[in-house]
Order: structure tokens, then sequence, then C-alpha cells
């Protein structure tokens, strides 16, 4: 009775983990998709320096892309460290 009461807390700390997890990268996801979008022509004032572009323009073209790949990769990593930390990760 014991184990599954520690099992179901085990669950839950891990549940609270992942969806903070979670929500922080859809924050992240709803900054770089829809909110920089809107400062588009404030942004078109800056250029970036190497490219010669204006950073609106090079965010609503490229940089959220990049952002969402980088995005993606560091979703991927910080829960499986969250299913390591709760033994709950797959066998590499």
């Amino acid at each position: 009775m014991a184990d599954s009461t520690s099992m179901k807390e085990k669950e839950e700390a891990h549940w609270r983990k992942t969806s903070r997890l979670m929500f922080a990268h859809l924050g992240v996801w709803f900054f770089f998709g829809f909110i920089i979008h809107m400062f588009v022509n404030p942004l078109n004032k800056i250029t970036i320096p190497i490219l010669n572009f204006p950073l609106g323009f090079y965010m609503a073209a490229q940089g959220s892309l990049i952002v969402f790949v980088v995005m993606l990769f560091m979703f991927a990593k910080q829960q499986d460290k969250i299913d390591r930390e709760f033994g709950f990760a797959e066998e590499d």
C-alpha cells in the first residue's frame, strides 16, 4: 500500500515538473510565434550587422523558426532530465 502511495506522489511530482516545463515552452513559443510579430515595425528599425537585414523581417522569415527548432531540442533534453530524475526515462 505504501508503494502505491509513494508511486502516486512520484507521478504527481513528475507531472507537476513536466507541466511547468510545458507551459514555460508554450510561453516562449507564443512570444516568438505571435507577440514578436506585433512589433515588426519597431524591430525593423534595428538592422542585424552581419546579415544587413531588418530585425523584424528576419524574425518573421527565419528567427522564429530557429527559436522553435532550438526550443524543441531544449525541451527534449529537459524532459529527459525530468524523466531520469523520477525514474521514468526510457532505456538508451
